[in-house]
């Protein structure tokens, strides 16, 4: 078939990638035929974190709404393990048939594989982007344990309290919220470590256990907790408040710059994957998400439900790849 021969991977690099992320076809008028090459399908979300926690949250979300567009089963595949990268691999090794996918935030995608020498996936060569469907930031949250309502309080029990030092929890190593670690160790002149979990699930468990103290990871790991009174979210990254949390600020109100870009959320499918397969999820994800229950939902988990077709989900996971090529650089992390 022409549009799944057009799609195998004839060269390599950046330029696959590209050539592979035009010609989404959009609008919500459109109807959801399915061509007959695809009229009995089983779908299959793979997610790279535990049950439980923000981004098996949102496959849960999305995958009901597609099970509803598509008219046929979806299921969300939980493989976690080293931030994603297991999952990245499975997809990898899946059937190019329109029958596997991989939801996944920016660190899978664009930061991993750069801190991380054999991977065993290249995002550039080995996927195709599918559809974004929502933007988010990285918080950073308290145990309800710690006394402590604001982030330069928190700073000051480290001091007193730690002798300046504290640990901080993240949902993976080498990942957006270590790297956050790190910036506010310098820029505060205290001793934050790092503890790496096995995605954000273990994580907060740990944290509402109060068996560590503090944790950064997306506002959809923490929100819930949070207006449960068993964190607290003490700040968020982005340039502006979060809908869902107006009354915490935001880091660059405490003079903290450099992290205003935005994480995205997306859809991914093996290189080769038929162009008609790729067009008939992202507007389907286009109908899902303009649902006003579904975008609320989105919404009070913390996300910013951001529509982007294939092509500008394309442009939008390569620029915010180097942007963090830059950022991982001077920081003089080398891959392990």
């Amino acid at each position: 078939m022409s549009a799944q021969h057009d799609y195998k991977l004839a060269a390599t690099g950046r330029r696959v990638f590209i050539k592979q992320s035009i010609g989404l076809a959009s609008g919500l008028g459109v109807a959801l035929t399915l061509p007959q090459a695809f009229a009995e399908q089983r779908l299959r979300i793979i997610v790279g974190f535990p049950p439980g926690g923000g981004t098996d949250a949102v496959a849960r979300l999305i995958g009901d709404r597609l099970r509803e567009r598509l008219g046929y089963p979806v299921v969300v595949e939980n493989k976690p393990g080293a931030g994603g990268q297991l999952a990245a691999q499975a997809l990898k090794a899946a059937a190019p048939d329109g029958n596997t996918l991989f939801l996944s935030h920016d660190h899978s995608i664009s930061i991993l594989p750069m801190l991380v020498k054999n991977p065993g996936f290249d995002p550039f060569k080995d996927f195709v982007p599918v559809v974004g469907f929502a933007s988010f930031v990285n918080a950073f949250g308290v145990s309800a344990a710690v006394p402590v309502k604001t982030f330069p309080e928190y700073l000051d029990w480290v001091k007193k309290t730690g002798g300046g030092k504290s640990t901080v929890g993240i949902p993976a190593p080498a990942s957006t919220p270590e790297f956050l670690v790190k910036v506010l160790a310098d820029r505060y002149k205290v001793d934050l470590q790092s503890a790496a979990y096995r995605g954000s699930a273990p994580m907060m468990a740990d944290m509402v256990g109060n068996q560590i103290p503090a944790g950064v990871g997306s506002v959809q790991d923490l929100i819930e907790y949070h207006k449960a009174g068993k964190v607290r979210i003490l700040a968020v990254l982005g340039k502006n408040r979060q809908v869902a949390l107006p009354n915490v600020p935001t880091f660059a109100e405490y003079g903290l710059d450099g992290f205003e870009d935005m994480p995205y959320y997306g859809l991914f499918a093996p290189a080769g994957t038929p162009q008609a397969a790729i067009d008939q999820i992202g507007r389907a994800v286009q109908q899902a998400i303009a649902e006003p229950k579904l975008a609320a939902q989105m919404t009070d988990i913390g996300l910013v439900v951001q529509f982007m077709n294939q092509a500008q989900f394309s442009n939008r996971v390569q620029s915010y790849t180097q942007a963090w090529a830059k950022i991982i650089s001077a920081s003089g992390f080398k891959p392990q």
